[in-house]
């Protein structure tokens, strides 16, 4: 049995699939499949893609509710649990605020601009029945981003594991969800890049199963006048959140450490008191660079 590596484009990153298999042509086969996942939930959720059940939802707003499949519906119920567990904060209707930030561009959006998107801002607003879902308001949008990528690695590494792979990994981008140790019962090893020199590492996490994943300031952003503005925009005041450079979550999903990595984030300065309540093991860097751990 070897270890192979399978690397591939996906939600406008780089990805890969790592498993154990008896040949490199019978690996390709499963790690097709797998990939194939990753392409259907892009299909299905990327805002980017006219036909996607989120681009109907947010073009029916103001107008119709859209019927949604039942792996849609507990999406949204995942969503509405991060709505309550955040206090607010991870609101998945808050992806409307990317037209007023535009991080090719390094330009502050105007106030104005902010006002008129602020009061689309609200998940409570959603209306949901049976399998129905209505955006009341003109304007308003869905935007699965927060998630949607763990939630792939979730799916594509259980597709794996269902063709009878033991050992190996899904990593979308740096969202990894482990499928079992290396041959040898040794864990794989992940290192955690340093958010300010994207060549260097600030540690190594060994996993034999579960996930990781890491929020931070330092993939898509732009400096004015010396502040950094991220991607990562908090929904009440409009604007990118600056407290962390970076959160790592380690829990038994994607889903659920790239969701509280973020959630974290949001939180700025009481994000490390939410972390340590989670249970979870994490690793943060504050913005002065400080590292905060229980791993």
């Amino acid at each position: 049995m070897n270890i192979f590596r399978f690397r591939f484009q996906a939600m406008k990153s780089n990805c890969e699939v790592v498993l154990v298999a008896e040949s490199k042509d019978k690996g390709q086969a499963i790690a097709a499949h797998a990939i194939a996942e990753v392409s259907r939930i892009e299909r299905i959720y990327s805002r980017y893609r006219p036909e996607s059940i989120v681009s109907r939802i947010n073009a029916a707003a103001g107008q119709n509710s859209v019927s949604c499949d039942s792996e849609t519906i507990t999406l949204l119920q995942y969503a509405d649990k991060l709505y309550e567990t955040s206090s607010g904060l991870f609101d998945i209707t808050s992806g409307v605020l990317r037209k007023a930030w535009n991080f090719s561009e390094a330009a502050l959006p105007s106030p104005e601009t902010l006002s008129s998107l602020l009061p689309l801002i609200d998940w409570k607003r959603v209306e949901q029945k049976d399998d129905r879902v209505h955006l009341p308001v003109a304007g308003m949008e869905l935007d699965f981003g927060g998630f949607g990528k763990e939630y792939a690695a979730d799916r594509a590494a259980a597709v794996i594991h269902g063709k009878g792979v033991r050992s190996g990994y899904v990593n979308l981008a740096g969202d990894i969800r482990v499928i079992g140790p290396k041959p040898d019962g040794t864990a794989w090893v992940i290192g955690i890049q340093d958010p300010r020199h994207r060549e260097k590492t600030i540690a190594s996490i060994p996993l034999f199963s579960g996930a990781l994943a890491t929020s931070g300031d330092y993939e898509r952003f732009f400096e004015a006048d010396g502040k950094r503005y991220c991607h990562i925009i908090h929904p009440r005041t409009g604007y990118p959140v600056t407290y962390w450079r970076s959160v790592t979550v380690v829990a038994p999903l994607a889903i659920t450490a790239g969701s509280y990595s973020t959630i974290a984030m949001l939180k700025e300065d009481d994000g490390l008191a939410f972390l340590k309540d989670s249970g979870m093991d994490y690793l943060a860097v504050d913005k002065f660079g400080r590292i905060y751990h229980n791993t």
